[in-house]
């Protein structure tokens, strides 16, 4: 099973066996818990040179229509089970201030939920939306952002439980 990822930092840095929120993406691949073949990370606005085979789609390249890059999730993924990983710094922090680390230059909101809709048909099996702090928000707007689009991700589930 392999992670399509929306978020704005890759977590594939290499710190040896150092396991935290930055390096989960490079210990899953040394362990061989994910094929970075079939893996793509979406929407990264931090520099991280250690690709580690994994497939990156830079936040700058996010301009097209968010269907272009639905098909290139699909196309990296392939027709497998899949399990979905969305971190709230994908989305700008004017629009989810509420995490840890913050990084302008993201999608919005809306963008970010045209993105999750244009995955339905994708045979996704688990997804999980991290990342959420809410003593970075007091006014609460990254929890209904993020809210809303773990509802989304729980439709995408449905409708691929649907489809087996």
């Amino acid at each position: 099973m392999d992670p399509p990822r929306v978020a704005a930092h890759s977590d594939t840095w290499n710190m040896g066996d150092d396991l935290n929120h930055g390096t989960w993406g490079y210990l899953a691949a040394r362990e061989g818990l994910v094929d970075p073949a079939r893996s793509i990370q979406v929407g990264m606005r931090s520099p991280n040179p250690d690709r580690h085979g994994f497939t990156i789609i830079e936040a700058n390249l996010l301009d097209a229509p968010m269907a272009a890059t639905a098909g290139r999730i699909r196309e990296v993924a392939g027709d497998g089970p899949a399990y979905l990983t969305f971190d709230i710094d994908f989305v700008d922090p004017a629009y989810a201030p509420g995490t840890g680390t913050p990084v302008c230059g993201g999608p919005t909101a809306h963008q970010a939920r045209t993105l999750l809709h244009a995955l339905a048909g994708m045979n996704i099996v688990g997804a999980d939306l991290v990342e959420v702090a809410p003593p970075y928000d007091p006014a609460g707007v990254t929890a209904l952002a993020a809210a809303t689009l773990a509802y989304d991700l729980l439709c995408l589930l449905a409708l691929a439980r649907g489809a087996r």
